[in-house]
């Protein structure tokens, strides 16, 4: 990675997962060779971690960055990145995980994912579109078969480690009574205004570790604040600091130990997110614990309606299956 180095977490199966990735998402996705040429930037910069999904439309475009990566010499092997990629709802039904991780690495060109994640703790019929409104259109969800077929992915070498997204303690909880591989990794809406101290609490407790998505609240999405960009406490840390307010809001997430999914297709943003040669002092931690307003960014209105079978987001994130 040049003069860049990035520190990693060793997940509960031994794998090493780089704590800062490239989310792989924008809306709308440039056209695919401009797509490639961005990851080829990232991957020069040094970014070794990629965060992809069924959903994202940006497989094809990762993985023939990685493949031009490798004949450029820009890296030795696919062993030298680490590739995430996650089960949309549709798929979230045992007998159709394995196939659709099987279509995701055709599409990628790729033999295995580091990581593969259970997006959402929920399936919807097959014919929704990935920004359908889901009401109206949810099934149940199996979450131990599903996960008993996240484990067959795992046993045949197709997913070094794998993982769920936007589960809270409680699904969590009920997921781990009947698991023989326990997930390695929780990905989930953390940042400054949403700490998620007691669901990290319970993940650290459980050998799960927290990956952060929406690391500076989304301002630029549909459902996005701007309540870390904008926030006093940072902007005033940023001022004394000579940094930007995004770098103190990343820097924070990566001093709790949690990897955190950054997304600029900007070459001057990306490296700025990637070089932490410097940190937070605990008058600095104590302050953005305590004075920084806590609100969930993501309210999820498409998943949720008053006839069910969730009325909110929290109710999805942590109600029963």
């Amino acid at each position: 990675m040049g003069d860049v180095v990035v520190r990693e977490a060793v997940l509960s199966t031994g794998e090493r997962m780089p704590l800062i990735g490239m989310g792989a998402v924008a809306s709308p996705l440039p056209p695919l060779d401009a797509l490639t040429s961005i990851f080829l930037e990232a991957i020069e910069v040094g970014y070794r971690h990629f965060d992809t999904a069924a959903s994202y439309g940006s497989k094809e475009a990762l993985g023939q960055a990685v493949a031009e990566a490798l004949e450029r010499g820009l890296i030795k092997s696919q062993g030298d990145m680490f590739i995430t990629t996650k089960l949309w709802c549709t798929d979230a039904h045992p007998g159709l995980v394995l196939p659709a991780l099987k279509k995701s690495l055709q599409r990628l060109g790729l033999e295995y994912v580091d990581l593969y994640l259970i997006h959402f703790p929920l399936r919807v019929k097959e014919e929704t579109g990935v920004w359908d409104d889901f009401k109206g259109k949810m099934l149940p969800f199996d979450i131990n078969g599903t996960w008993e077929a996240m484990e067959e992915c795992a046993n045949l070498g197709l997913a070094k480690s794998i993982g769920v997204s936007n589960f809270g303690s409680k699904k969590l909880s009920q997921l781990l009574l009947h698991t023989t591989i326990p997930p390695a990794v929780n990905q989930v809406e953390m940042n400054v205004g949403w700490q998620q101290e007691k669901l990290r609490a319970y993940c650290r407790e459980k050998g799960i570790h927290v990956s952060a998505w929406s690391p500076l609240g989304a301002n630029g999405a549909s459902w996005g604040s701007l309540a870390v960009m904008e926030s006093p406490v940072l902007k005033e840390m940023a001022i004394a600091r000579g940094k930007t307010v995004a770098q103190i809001a990343l820097r924070w997430i990566y001093e709790q130990g949690a990897s955190v999914i950054v997304k600029s297709f900007n070459k001057k943003r990306m490296k700025e997110n990637l070089i932490f040669d410097w940190g937070l002092n605990q008058e600095d931690l104590d302050k953005i614990k305590l004075h920084i307003p806590q609100k969930r960014g993501f309210a999820g209105d498409r998943f949720v309606s008053e006839d069910g079978p969730y009325k909110s987001f929290d109710e999805l994130w942590d109600g029963d299956p």
